[in-house]
């Protein structure tokens, strides 16, 4: 939609560790990202750097920005620009920092900030992996066509958000949320506990019995690829249980909004390790009272970077049926069905390509008003 847009949006990937500022137009990088320390225990700091950051960026661009747009983890007023809140890895703004006004005073351009998690959904469904799922389809001689999609992150938390008929479901409070979702086999926990870095590094201890260990998701992939020094059966556990946990709440929303699933982040560097699990879970069953077996996500889910998985996914199954009392027939395609993706953009571009996108929408919106 704007892929081949030419105007400038400033964007951000605001994380508990770095600050990372850039520029796009059409979806892409004008140039390099620009990272700063959020220093996020000091709210002078942290927006002195963020001032700093964008700043910087715009004295870079060769024309003039038309907004600035960025991602914030957590959930907040986002409409009015207000960060606060439980804001872990923020704890200076959880008193709450109108954020978006100050920047709009400080550049005099329009300022639009959203979760994470929402902004990752909205770059993957405009720019990334759903507009390219529908463009295989049409290529493969499918009539198939997705317009809701889940995005999903991992990393530091369990980031989520929705896309529903191509728009953003932003809900009425900004607070679509799945880390606060009950954890599979931990009563009384949180999912996150078991769908994050920290999630991994504990397991891979238990299982290992190591619990002094220093080894963080990336070279505990290592360990289970067999490239480094540990624990094979660890580290393989590690990731497995992460993905049945992550699978397990996935399941929910799935059913909910019936759409593709696209997952991002750096742990999906481990995703040979992660998916098994993760589409066991999906593809599971519940029972009912009566004994009888029913999906618990009643749509096929596909693993979509399968090609002979995406190939089945595609033909469907379409058959001719009978128009009572008449000689004319219809095409019905029985075969209800979603799929699995991991981004292919990365969930930091996919975050700024859907601070971009919202940004021109939202102006779009208004000029058209």
């Amino acid at each position: 939609m704007y892929r081949h847009d030419d105007r400038v949006v400033v964007t951000l990937d605001a994380g508990g560790t770095n600050l990372v500022f850039g520029a796009m137009r059409g979806c892409e990088y004008v140039d390099k990202t620009i990272t700063y320390p959020s220093n996020a225990h000091d709210l002078d700091l942290c927006l002195n750097t963020i001032v700093k950051g964008f700043s910087e960026v715009i004295e870079s661009l060769d024309q003039k920005p038309v907004a600035i747009s960025f991602a914030f983890p957590g959930p907040a007023d986002y409409p009015n620009g207000v960060i606060g809140g439980y804001l872990p890895n923020f704890p200076s703004f959880r008193d709450g920092v109108a954020l978006g006004p100050m920047l709009e005073h400080e550049f005099g351009i329009p300022v639009f900030i959203n979760n994470d998690g929402d902004l990752f959904a909205y770059g993957e469904a405009l720019c990334g992996a759903l507009p390219d799922i529908n463009r295989r389809l049409k290529e493969a001689g499918s009539n198939k066509h997705f317009k809701n999609m889940l995005g999903y992150t991992f990393g530091t938390g369990f980031g989520v958000g929705i896309m529903v008929n191509g728009q953003l479901n932003r809900g009425d409070n900004s607070c679509v949320e799945t880390f606060c979702l009950p954890h599979k086999t931990k009563d009384g926990i949180i999912v996150e506990d078991g769908v994050a870095i920290r999630a991994i590094k504990r397991v891979y201890a238990e299982a290992s019995g190591d619990y002094g260990h220093n080894f963080e998701p990336k070279e505990i992939c290592e360990i289970a690829d067999g490239k480094r020094e540990g624990n094979i059966e660890a580290a393989k556990k590690a990731f497995a249980e992460f993905g049945e946990i992550a699978g397990n709440a996935m399941s929910i929303a799935a059913q909910l909004i019936d759409g593709i699933i696209v997952i991002g982040g750096g742990i999906t560097a481990a995703r040979q390790w992660i998916l098994p699990s993760l589409l066991k879970e999906l593809r599971s069953e519940l029972a009912t009272l009566g004994g009888d077996r029913v999906r618990r996500v009643q749509m096929e889910v596909f693993d979509l970077d399968d090609p002979k998985e995406f190939e089945r996914f595609a033909k469907g199954n379409v058959k001719r049926i009978n128009v009572r009392g008449t000689n004319l027939s219809v095409e019905y395609d029985d075969m209800k069905r979603i799929g699995v993706t991991f981004s292919k953009m990365g969930a930091s571009k996919a975050i700024s390509a859907g601070a971009y996108s919202f940004a021109l929408s939202k102006i779009d919106e208004e000029e058209n008003d």
